[in-house]
């Protein structure tokens, strides 16, 4: 059960960071809204934190329908986790002028990625930098990717009313 709820919690931590950064910068960049970001990042705290622990129970139902205390364990490890960390993104948005928030949001992000890649890379006794350096790709092509989609969407339907 021990090993599930951390399989879980590293699973939701990391998708969490991932989803919430993609969802702070578009809609930061489609909008420009602070309303729309922190509804955005509750919203998705709780649906998607859901979604994801449900979508994380049947896969593992699938995989071993005798194993319920395993997949029960990663199953709120998963949503715990995903809905904790997405929350914390809320917190610098509440605060800070949005723009700057965003920022704040990057590097929060970021520095918990490394830390949760710094003990995965320990635990598996592997380069950690190395480890590192190779899932930070991702979670920057998501920064850029989201930007651009913020930006084309604010270009497309800034001015027009959705």
């Amino acid at each position: 059960m021990i090993e599930a709820l951390k399989a879980g919690l590293s699973f939701g931590v990391t998708s969490g960071i991932i989803t919430t950064l993609g969802l702070v910068i578009g809609l930061n960049f489609g909008t420009h809204s602070k309303l729309a970001v922190i509804g955005g990042i509750l919203i998705i705290a709780i649906a998607d934190a859901l979604s994801d622990g449900f979508g994380m129970y049947i896969s593992k139902e699938e995989e071993d329908p005798k194993n319920q205390k395993g997949r029960w364990g990663e199953t709120i490890g998963l949503a715990l986790s995903k809905f904790i960390i997405t929350l914390t993104f809320a917190i610098p948005v509440m605060i800070f002028p949005l723009d700057f928030a965003v920022i704040l949001s990057i590097i929060w992000g970021v520095v918990v990625m490394m830390v949760l890649l710094f003990y995965i890379a320990e635990k598996e006794k592997k380069s950690p930098w190395k480890v590192i350096a190779q899932h930070l790709i991702v979670v920057f092509l998501v920064i850029i990717v989201t930007y651009l989609a913020g930006n084309w969407i604010s270009g497309k339907y800034g001015s027009a009313k959705i």
